[in-house]
């Protein structure tokens, strides 16, 4: 997405984009950038929480309307929780029980299986 946002904004198309990898992003010099200190794929808001999406996508659009220079980053003023603790967390399988590593992965393996039915139905159709 930053190297195609450098191409749109190259050939006049203003762009901002929206991630939660401040890091990466940085680093490829978009042109406008809003952060989001949420875990990764959460770019745009919570989950199932409309208002926080709205909130997010408005400031996009200001962002994209107010960056002052090039390479601007603006930081959302949302939080994923009060603690600071979902970061060690989110996703970190030293902290998962053996349980919960057990449904995860028969949830993973499930969506895999959906996943070989969607790509076999066009093959069966030709």
């Amino acid at each position: 997405m930053s190297l195609a946002a450098r191409h749109l904004e190259a050939n006049g198309i203003p762009t901002v984009i929206m991630g939660c990898a401040k890091d990466i992003v940085e680093y490829c010099g978009v042109p406008r950038f809003l952060f989001s200190d949420f875990p990764l794929g959460n770019p745009t808001g919570r989950p199932h929480d409309p208002q926080s999406q709205a909130f997010t996508v408005e400031l996009a659009l200001r962002v994209l309307e107010s960056a002052p220079r090039p390479r601007t980053t603006v930081q959302s003023p949302l939080r994923w929780s009060e603690d600071p603790a979902w970061k060690l967390d989110f996703s970190n399988i030293a902290r998962l029980s053996p349980e919960e590593i057990a449904r995860r992965r028969a949830e993973f393996d499930r969506q895999k299986e959906i996943a070989k039915t969607v790509r076999a139905k066009p093959q069966a159709a030709q």
